[in-house]
């Protein structure tokens, strides 16, 4: 099925805030701070920003990125649109016209350490996560377009 990549509009955020707010309950391990209207909410304040590029399938979000500058603050995919290259898709977008990107993913989320680390991205330092909302140890990974 194709993939469309484009700007989130106000109002994807319902379906950008479900997939964030789904990838807590989907992993034993990440705490569920937050409500699903709360989700809404945040999403559609990074939709405001212009942070915001949706990944649609079938006429549905299937997937997002959020990008301020070149801090990637969020990549998610629906259950359903894993392991079909769109994570992949939203991240080529991403570094395309950036020199560098940086990112933080949580020491538990094997998963997505592997995507990062197979898209070039490289472990620069790690966290006891007394810094971010979960409490949960993190890694801080960036990319650099080679020269």
């Amino acid at each position: 099925m194709t993939v469309t990549l484009r700007p989130a509009r106000s109002l994807d955020a319902g379906a950008v805030g479900e997939i964030l707010h789904g990838f807590a309950r989907e992993n034993d391990w990440m705490p569920e701070l937050h409500s699903g209207a709360e989700a809404i909410a945040f999403c559609g304040r990074m939709i405001d920003n212009g942070w915001v590029t949706v990944a649609e399938q079938g006429g549905k979000v299937a997937g997002f990125l959020a990008v301020n500058g070149t801090e990637v603050h969020c990549l998610y995919l629906s259950p359903a649109a894993r392991n079909q290259g769109i994570g992949a898709q939203l991240l080529d977008s991403a570094k395309a016209g950036r020199r560098e990107l940086a990112l933080y993913a949580f020491q538990a989320n094997t998963g997505a350490r592997r995507f990062y680390e197979r898209h070039g991205f490289v472990e620069v330092a790690r966290s006891d996560g007394a810094d971010n909302d979960e409490q949960l140890p993190d890694i801080r990974f960036v990319w650099q377009q080679e020269e």
